[in-house]
């Protein structure tokens, strides 16, 4: 296990410490506040469809806000510079734009409680127990990686061994989530979006201020790191080096394509958000709200991580006892005074709970909808699915803290968590993208799709990858390799095995199908104003061209 650098600890005084318990006490409040709101399952897996859009979209983009976008960026930013844009401006604002205007209508309108609820619907109950088992595997996996960098600033901020950190801080998310549910998260990722933005704006500042502005940073890495360092596109041609480790192709499908709709229109434990929205315009609007933030957040957690390169010039390499994992606590240490030293610890624990929440919460809503009440105990009164959920929500927690011993095993979390994702998110967007636009696909190719494209990418990562048979030179560049094999096997496996097995009838494709409307759709209420926020096309639109603008001065 990766301990952290001896006497990497955060100078904390009494000031911090009554900020980290008036947040505490305040999360608490919040989830016993929303048990109020819990009297039925649909409450605490999806509170009870009730939620405005303002509410689901900042909770959507804070469930992201955990170990991926806090110390897994500022780790990749350690490590590769300026690429880092690419998982934002390619890798995630198209996908999300995307999820509002494509996807969400069928998500909605069916009524699924789960994403693996819709491949039963298109598809048949073969693909429905494969994908609702390697969901609940991810996110548990997932659920650990940001409960293993939770206890990276706890072990910080009070010397407690990693083991004892992991455990108390699992606990903590547990007692809030079985309290109020969906809800109580949700609200919580609210709360947790704003405190994550106080933590990170003045970590940034001062970070600019150690190295001379941009312009010193700028000088600095160049000069340790060369110029493609500082360039999202330099040296990504394809047969070039670069940092990142992939050329211009592999960028553009592998993330801009394949991993991000893979995670961004198939992970419930994003599009859980969205199904809480109150009706399909607030459902919509969800992640194309998140899209707006996420196009800036990006800088927080770049420059710390680069500003870390500059302060530690060897960190992550054998030169020195610090990963790239480190770079936050680091500049936290050296960089803050006591009061905001308290926020942004209390900012880092809340982006860290919120990630774990977020699939911690869609795990229970998959394992209790999909397989515990569909093939193990049938037609239950909804007060036991209500005390099961709750009872299996603490054994995902307990899970979560076996697997954040996986993720402490990597010097850089974001590559673990590419990795995982190219294995399980992007074999079910394929799926989905195939039978959600060709009506022609079989009910049984679903299964096999999710078999071959999990299988390649594997493959591709252990075997090629890991034993030198193909010479890929980074983690990431072989993530993205793997997804691109992975969407391909599951592409054509599907294909063939639909012209040998027999299609869903199209009766029973209406609405599941593009093209296609359900006889019994709901009828959608009509918003009382026409102002552009309620209008998901200018949103969706609005995101890609603000994010394009940002992008023009890294294109170069």
């Amino acid at each position: 296990m990766n301990y952290l650098a001896e006497g990497l600890r955060l100078p904390t005084n009494g000031l911090d410490y009554t900020i980290l318990a008036i947040y505490f006490v305040v999360v608490l409040g919040i989830g016993f506040a929303a048990r109020a709101s819990v009297k039925t399952s649909l409450d605490f897996f999806l509170s009870g469809r009730s939620l405005p859009a303002w509410v689901t979209g900042l909770a959507f983009v804070a469930a992201n806000l955990g170990a991926t976008e806090i110390l897994g960026m500022a780790a990749t930013g350690a490590q590769y510079g300026v690429s880092v844009v690419h998982w934002y401006w390619i890798g995630a604002i198209p996908a999300m734009v995307f999820l509002g205007l494509v996807m969400m209508p069928f998500y909605y309108r069916s009524k699924v409680r789960s994403v693996p609820e819709f491949l039963l619907q298109r598809f048949d109950k073969s693909a429905h127990v494969l994908s609702s088992a390697l969901f609940a595997f991810a996110a548990i996996l997932i659920a650990g990686v940001n409960l293993y960098a939770l206890s990276i600033v706890v072990e910080a901020l009070l010397g407690w061994d990693r083991w004892v950190a992991i455990v108390v801080a699992g606990v903590f998310v547990l007692l809030y989530i079985t309290i109020g549910g969906l809800s109580s998260a949700i609200y919580n990722e609210v709360l947790q979006f704003f405190v994550i933005l106080a933590a990170l704006i003045p970590l940034t500042i001062l970070g600019l201020k150690r190295v001379g502005g941009w312009d010193g940073l700028t000088h600095s890495l160049e000069k340790s790191h060369g110029s493609s360092f500082m360039s999202a596109w330099s040296g990504t041609g394809i047969g070039d080096s670069n940092a990142l480790g992939a050329n211009w192709l592999t960028i553009i499908l592998g993330l801009g394509f394949v991993l991000s709709f893979g995670y961004w229109t198939t992970n419930f434990a994003e599009v859980q958000r969205a199904l809480s929205a109150k009706n399909l315009s607030a459902a919509q609007r969800t992640p194309l709200i998140a899209a707006f933030p996420k196009i800036f957040i990006v800088f927080l957690v770049m420059i710390p991580g680069m500003v870390a390169a500059v302060v530690v010039p060897n960190i992550g390499t054998d030169r020195s006892d610090l990963t790239y994992n480190d770079a936050i606590p680091l500049l936290m240490r050296e960089l803050l005074p006591n009061g905001v030293l308290g926020i942004a610890v209390t900012g880092l624990l809340a982006a860290f709970m919120a990630g774990m929440a977020a699939n911690v919460s869609s795990f229970n809503t998959v394992f209790t909808t999909d397989i515990w009440a569909r093939y193990v105990k049938k037609d239950k009164p909804d007060a036991y699915y209500l005390k099961f959920g709750r009872g299996v929500t603490a054994v995902g927690v307990l899970a979560s803290i076996g697997t954040a011993f996986i993720a402490s095993s990597f010097s850089n979390i974001m590559s673990y968590l590419q990795t995982l994702f190219s294995f399980f998110n992007v074999p079910m967007f394929v799926v989905f993208i195939i039978g959600m636009f060709w009506k022609r696909a079989s009910m049984k190719s679903g299964v096999w799709g999710l078999v071959a494209g999990t299988t390649a990418a594997m493959i591709n990562y252990f075997v090629f990858y890991k034993q030198g048979i193909i010479g890929i030179p980074t983690d990431q560049g072989a993530n993205f390799v793997s997804a691109i094999v992975g969407f391909v096997a599951g592409a054509v496996v599907m294909v063939i095995v639909t012209l040998f097995t027999a299609p869903k009838p199209e009766a029973e494709l209406a609405g599941l199908v593009y093209g296609t409307e359900s006889p019994d759709a709901p009828e959608v209420p009509e918003e009382s104003d026409s102002a552009w926020y309620r209008k998901p096309a200018l949103l969706g639109w609005g995101a890609i061209v603000i994010a394009a603008a940002c992008y023009i001065p890294y294109s170069f």
